[in-house]
């Protein structure tokens, strides 16, 4: 039986950690694939204090060392069942049934799938929802960039320092991102945006070899020849697990206590319905569900 079991190893399941550990409580987290979570694919980050420029691999090792320093046991498994409503929550994992009085939900989210003709088929063969993995593959050649938010600005930064060509693909007339990150792509020779435009089909026979876009406006195909075509359209909360209260969206629904609708039971960053999906909003959620986690823990027996 564990005070508290946090599921992901994200920067909120980090600091949650961190803070539960500190507080005596008897936790581990746990981890599917690899602690750091989406954001240690991150090629650069500059709007975490204290890191004026640091990639997210590198940020990420720092969270994981301090948490490892409070002794946070942490282990490499799936989560493939959990049972919230008793008292005591029960978690099926790939490596055993666990317990606990108290559990952190941070699993994130998943880039959003545009769902185009080609984009599953070409998955891996030149379709890709993370620049910092893949855009070493495609340098010197021409790319796509599809979205206008925070993530597709910057993807399309870097992927503008290996690449030929980037194209950029919104369909809006004016992008959604950080004003000093669009500062940067408009300022870049090699970046094309078209604007108010969407992505209609990704072509090739063994690869990416071109995509179809088609201006909103004036219904105008236009066939671009590129062999990458990045998609960052948004993101799906990873929130299957739990029957707690969620949004339209899919996101966990929470109060300023990272409360869920299940007594005993929290949730923080991504996964959870939030304004900001940041690493700093992140940690700020983590600190604060264990913080409220404890006093849940202290009074479980009363």
């Amino acid at each position: 039986m564990y005070d508290l079991v946090i599921i992901g190893g994200g920067p909120g399941g980090l600091t949650a950690g961190i803070y539960a550990v500190r507080a005596k409580l008897n936790t581990v987290m746990l981890e599917k694939e690899m602690v750091g979570g989406q954001i240690a694919l991150s090629d650069e980050i500059e709007n975490y204090p204290g890191f004026p420029s640091i990639s997210g691999m590198d940020l990420m090792q720092k969270f994981e060392e301090h948490a490892k320093k409070f002794d946070l046991e942490i282990k490499m498994a799936g989560v493939e069942s959990i049972t919230l409503d008793g008292k005591v929550k029960v978690l099926k994992t790939s490596e055993g049934e666990i317990r606990a009085k108290a559990v952190i939900i941070s699993t994130g989210a998943k880039p959003k799938k545009l769902g185009v003709p080609g984009e599953t088929e070409f998955l891996g063969k030149g379709v890709s929802y993370c620049a910092t993995c893949d855009g070493p593959f495609f340098r010197g050649q021409d790319v796509l960039v599809v979205g206008g938010g925070d993530t597709a600005v910057k993807e399309a930064v870097y992927l503008a320092k290996i690449a030929n060509k980037v194209s950029v693909v919104h369909r809006r007339d004016k992008l959604r991102a950080e004003k000093i990150l669009q500062e940067r792509l408009l300022k870049a020779e090699n970046i094309t945006v078209h604007w108010d435009s969407v992505l209609r089909e990704i072509k090739g026979e063994s690869g990416v070899e071109s995509a179809v876009i088609e201006n909103v406006k004036t219904s105008e195909k236009t066939e671009l020849k590129v062999h990458g075509a990045f998609m960052f359209v948004g993101i799906n909360p990873t929130t299957d697990l739990t029957d707690a209260k969620k949004n339209d969206s899919g996101f966990i629904i929470t109060n300023e206590k990272m409360e869920t609708s299940i007594p005993g039971v929290y949730a923080v960053g991504d996964c959870r319905n939030t304004p900001l999906l940041q690493v700093a909003t992140a940690v700020g959620d983590g600190a604060i569900a264990a913080y409220i986690a404890e006093s849940y823990v202290e009074g479980f027996d009363d």
